[in-house]
């Protein structure tokens, strides 16, 4: 007759190797997305640089309107480009069940939809909640390169007078 407690041990032992491989994954994925981020980062600087010269500085508005549309267009891009490699992930380890779409259960825990109609398989329940946290960390980050962008576009233009010279925090108005 089997011994119930070494049945418990054995489970035990699988489930902690199963959460290290699920953590590992995660963590893997989670810090490539990131590093793929700070790239998206640097492409909004170079744009924002070299449409510059290019927009009339007698139409602020517009000016906004192209940095703002450039800016976004460039982060929705990079946030694509996460979620397929987080659909990637889900397919090399069989974490989304047959016949289910890989990139749509990654879409929606990327951005923490979570309709609920399909989850991971059992042993990577733990994807999906790390998905979601990746996904709300790199959302964050893209809300303050937007506002980052917007400010700076605000104050380079005469449409608001009263914020040209505005300084930073630091006190050099440059530095923005």
């Amino acid at each position: 007759m089997p011994n119930p407690r070494k049945r418990k041990r054995r489970l035990l032992v699988q489930s902690s190797k199963y959460m290290l491989q699920q953590l590992t994954l995660g963590t893997a994925v989670s810090l490539s997305n990131i590093a793929i981020h700070a790239v998206v980062m640097i492409v909004i600087l170079w744009c924002r640089e070299g449409i510059r010269p290019i927009l009339p500085p007698s139409r602020p508005a517009l000016s906004l309107v192209v940095a703002m549309v450039a800016a976004v267009s460039i982060l929705m891009a990079g946030h694509f480009s996460q979620i397929v490699v987080w659909s990637i992930a889900y397919a090399l380890v069989g974490a989304v069940p047959s016949g289910t779409d890989h990139l749509y259960l990654a879409f929606v825990n990327y951005t923490t939809l979570g309709y609920g109609d399909v989850v991971p398989v059992k042993r990577w329940n733990l994807l999906g909640p790390i998905t979601a946290m990746n996904g709300v960390l790199l959302f964050g980050w893209s809300t303050a390169v937007i506002f980052y962008v917007l400010t700076i576009q605000i104050r380079a233009h005469p449409l608001w007078p009263g914020l040209q010279g505005v300084s930073d925090r630091t006190g050099d108005a440059s530095a923005i």
